[in-house]
């Protein structure tokens, strides 16, 4: 009925892309704990395969291999097995640019194992999983609009859970990097997660760019509320550019700064590093530093979207 149909027929398959990939996490995020475990979550992404997109399951027997000992020691007290799910879209294969890299933490339930969480609010923990949701979310997008990128999407898969296979505090594990990590707090779990998937993530695709996305601290709610999200990054272009994004979608984005002087604050006596700090402050500052550790040369940002 309008006099600008031709136009909007035209325009609608790229509005209809966002909205497809928009709802799709949503609706991963509000899934109840029981219905999305982590294998229900590979099996909804490969469906997503029918959109031309490249998904690649890793189980934990393919990770116990690949030596992916920190995203597995989150999930061990689970009795549902935990993945690692890389989702590729080649939108333009003449291109011989690198392609840009999404990483979502995927924690499908956080009880915060040993270290548990206070039983107020926990059943908000379903929510742990919507960095992840973010990257599916838009990795769905890039391929119903026909995206000219390449863009490579790696979501891990966990959960959190009390067992008798459970992560102790004070258990020591070696990343897929090679690098150990001494746990002093199993509730400090989605640093370990993203740990060995950002290091696979450049290792393997050898990205122009790498940004995760993860409910990462609690510490970033009390700097920020719910207005902002927090950016940390070792890119002064790429922190900008999500910067300026953020205000024009109003997704604002508060820059957070990294220094040597925090990342002193999670080294270990016994192990390359420790999960967390003993202090109180900055810990939002100090998980970034965790994982700015397992970021090579490339470009980087890390959103905390708690």
């Amino acid at each position: 009925i309008s006099k600008n149909a031709k136009s909007l027929k035209k325009d609608y398959h790229n509005y209809h892309a966002i909205e497809s990939g928009v709802n799709l996490a949503r609706d991963l995020v509000s899934e109840p704990p029981n219905v999305l475990n982590p294998k229900k979550y590979t099996e909804i992404i490969k469906k997503l395969s029918s959109l031309g997109l490249k998904i690649t399951v890793y189980n934990e027997k393919k990770m116990k291999s690949l030596g992916m000992n920190a995203l597995l020691g989150v999930g061990q007290g689970s009795i549902n097995e935990s993945f690692l799910v890389t989702i590729e879209w080649r939108g333009n294969k003449n291109s011989k640019d690198k392609p840009l890299a999404f990483v979502g933490k995927g924690v499908c339930f956080d009880t915060g194992g040993i270290s548990l969480k206070p039983a107020r609010f926990m059943e908000e923990m379903k929510y742990d999983m919507g960095g992840s949701a973010v990257v599916v979310g838009l990795l769905k997008t890039l391929a119903l609009r026909k995206a000219k990128v390449n863009a490579i999407g790696v979501v891990g898969l966990v959960e959190n859970h009390i067992g008798n296979m459970a992560t102790r505090p004070s258990d020591v594990v070696k990343s897929y990097s090679g690098q150990t990590i001494e746990v002093l707090n199993t509730d400090a779990e989605g640093r370990l997660v993203l740990a060995d998937a950002l290091w696979y993530t450049q290792e393997q695709y050898k990205p122009e760019l790498m940004v995760d996305l993860a409910t990462l601290t609690g510490a970033i709610v009390i700097a920020l509320g719910n207005e902002y999200a927090g950016i940390f990054s070792n890119s002064d272009k790429l922190s900008k550019q999500l910067e300026d994004s953020g205000k024009i979608e109003d997704e604002k984005l508060w820059r957070f700064p990294l220094h040597e002087n925090f990342d002193k604050m999670i080294n270990s006596p016994i192990a390359d590093m420790q999960n967390i700090s003993y202090g109180r402050g900055a810990g939002s500052i100090t998980a970034a530093q965790f994982l700015q550790r397992f970021v090579n040369k490339v470009p980087w940002a890390h959103l905390d979207i708690a």
